[in-house]
């Protein structure tokens, strides 16, 4: 039971890390928050690619692989495993089979939540 606290306790502290630097960009940067998502995600791919990304990944558990670099992370080793497997073709597909799950899970709660509440204009 301790280990498993120490685990949620890892994964809040360095969710709370990364979502404090992404709050810190949002109030003392002129970055707009999409500039700021898709620099999350590169700097997964670039943490992943050069080998940093994996032992934060395991120290942090849930609390690295849920926010965007984990996307990232996931992105890049997606691509590294596809063009071990198929050459340069999975430079194409790697990415995209490694995070189908994850991109089908946010494009059906989308359309769920959309159904359900009937979104429109704040007006």
């Amino acid at each position: 039971m301790n280990d498993f606290i120490f685990a949620v306790i890892k994964a809040f502290l360095a969710g709370g890390v990364i979502c404090t630097i992404g709050q810190l960009l949002i109030d003392f940067t002129k970055l707009t928050p999409p500039k700021i998502l898709v620099g999350f995600v590169v700097t997964g791919v670039i943490l992943g690619a050069v080998g940093v990304y994996e032992p934060f990944l395991k120290f942090a558990g849930a609390g690295a692989s849920v926010p965007l670099l984990g996307f990232g992370n996931l992105l890049a080793t997606g691509v590294k495993e596809a063009v071990a497997e198929k050459g340069f073709l999975g430079i194409f597909t790697g990415g995209l089979t490694a995070s189908s799950a994850g991109i089908t899970t946010a494009v059906i709660s989308g359309l769920l939540i959309s159904v359900i509440f009937n979104p429109g204009d704040k007006n």
